[in-house]
């Protein structure tokens, strides 16, 4: 249906790009962005999609191929601790854009794969559910796009696998 495998990545992306009007890069592997912004006020700027089942506030970034944006997708919040023994339903229940050189630029720790970002630039960057961040205001058809990614979350029974 997406074109690509289900992976997280892909499936993000694949919500982008029908949600936010964005258009893929030619490959999968592009370095710092999987494309741009097809409409609106970012139009033409580079993006580079994430899709996390949970939110940690964790982000990965290659700071040697940054991409204008990152329009993050996360389900529930959750402590940046060990996976064993829980669940993580892909859902989305909120969205985040950062910019991404000034995110790069206040960061005080390393920044590569599972970059620490503090709880402050979450909460300016996030566009939905509350529209924090300006720079892209979430539409009505947008906001009942992603409506039906976090009802998902509500409807799935919690299962656990133990050995």
């Amino acid at each position: 249906m997406i074109g690509r495998p289900a992976n997280n990545g892909h499936i993000g992306e694949y919500i982008a790009a029908n949600t936010f009007e964005t258009t893929f890069e030619e490959s999968a592997t592009n370095r710092g962005s999987d494309g741009y912004f097809a409409s609106g006020p970012l139009v033409g700027k580079s993006v580079n999609i994430k899709l996390y089942a949970k939110r940690t506030n964790i982000l990965d970034i290659n700071p040697s191929a940054l991409p204008d944006y990152f329009l993050v997708l996360t389900g529930p919040k959750a402590a940046a601790a060990s996976s064993k023994g829980t669940v993580a339903p892909l859902c989305v229940t909120t969205v985040f854009m950062f910019h991404a050189k000034e995110l790069v630029g206040q960061q005080k720790g390393k920044i590569g794969i599972a970059t620490s970002v503090p709880q402050a630039f979450w909460d300016k960057t996030e566009i939905f559910p509350r529209p924090n961040n300006p720079e892209l205001v979430v539409s009505p058809t947008q906001k009942e796009i992603h409506k039906t990614f976090s009802d998902v979350h509500s409807r799935l029974p919690e299962i656990v696998i133990r050995p």
